[in-house]
């Protein structure tokens, strides 16, 4: 298939720049990958989705305060973006400035925070932090949560919260795993009450996630990496729940991409994993996302999943409606037939 296969038009007002007022307070498409059929509902409605014995599997990283901004000591403007934590004083980095810092140069942020720019490997820079304060905690003082850059505005103190899930522990992304935005503790208790299974993964999402398809030829396309983790514990979860015939549903493309990289054992390491329409899922069931740029590789798994006519027509559907897009819009539920649920 070819990158132009995944064009459709969104207006811009429909990209949401905050979010909701409440976490599940969200619209929530729902999408048979079967009949094609779409339903419009709220997002606490996804209880009708799940059964008992079921098992939800959520992304547990917790999202870096990854934006510095500082300066050389020349006085010029430096935008740090962290990609990855090496140790307690080193980070691999990407870089915003004018000109950009050479190699055994320093960058100097607030409190006189010092960074010497150890090497240079094209796209990152590495940078060894001076000082005795650790980069964790000059992350939580100083730090910009990294919102993407088509929210067109700065960060605000709403989203130190809001841009990280509830179950959020480990700490390495650059960006929310947007789909568990939407749930809170009220909605996951009920999730438990009704005898679903919750287990969690990680999967750090990097830069590389708003990284545009430059190719026309998928079978070109050099997906990016990203550090992914799946317990044994997870594993005997999922496979006991096969078992059973009950579903695993993934929230979130990261969830995706970690189950269908450990293919039912357990992972820990880089996925380059590129899914696309023609796909064999070996775990994933149903899912739950929100919706994605055009031509992106999100919506390319999207597709994989809920099929390609299918999931189109389900995004030219969410367009009419005027459903709320990307990391704080509105979410969708994928499933086959027979995951519609009691409605």
């Amino acid at each position: 298939m070819h990158r132009t296969d995944f064009t459709f038009d969104l207006p811009k007002t429909l990209i949401a720049r905050y979010p909701a007022p409440e976490r599940t307070g969200s619209r929530l498409l729902c999408l048979n990958s079967v009949t094609g059929q779409v339903q419009h509902r709220m997002f606490p409605d996804i209880l009708d989705y799940l059964e008992s014995g079921d098992l939800l599997v959520l992304n547990n990283t917790r999202v870096m305060a990854a934006r510095l901004f500082g300066e050389k000591p020349s006085g010029g403007k430096v935008e740090i973006l962290i990609e990855k934590i090496l140790d307690d004083h080193t980070v691999l980095a990407h870089c915003r400035a004018s000109k950009r810092p050479k190699v055994g140069s320093e960058i100097i942020f607030e409190q006189n925070i010092k960074a010497l720019v150890a090497d240079d490997n094209g796209p990152l820079l590495t940078l060894k932090f001076s000082g005795a304060e650790i980069i964790q905690d000059i992350l939580f003082k100083y730090g910009h949560m990294p919102l993407p850059p088509y929210m067109d505005r700065e960060d605000e103190a709403l989203d130190r919260e809001r841009y990280q899930t509830v179950y959020a522990k480990d700490l390495g992304s650059v960006a929310a795993p947007t789909a568990g935005l939407h749930f809170d503790e009220a909605l996951l208790a009920k999730i438990l009450e009704k005898g679903i299974n919750i287990t969690y993964v990680t999967l750090h999402v990097g830069a590389g996630t708003f990284q545009p398809v430059r190719v026309d030829n998928l079978d070109d396309h050099i997906m990016h990496s990203e550090y992914a983790e799946l317990s044994e514990e997870s594993c005997n979860l999922i496979l006991e729940t096969k078992k059973r015939n009950n579903k695993v549903i993934a929230v979130g493309t990261t969830s995706v991409r970690v189950l269908e990289s450990a293919k039912n054992k357990p992972f820990f390491g880089e996925t380059k994993l590129f899914i696309r329409p023609g796909y064999k899922f070996d775990c994933v069931d149903a899912l739950i996302t929100n919706f994605h740029f055009p031509e992106s590789t999100l919506l390319m798994l999207v597709c994989a999943l809920g099929g390609y006519e299918n999931t189109l027509n389900a995004y030219k559907v969410a367009v009419e409606n005027k459903y709320r897009f990307f990391s704080y819009g509105d979410a969708m539920i994928i499933y086959a037939e027979g995951g519609e649920g009691k409605l």
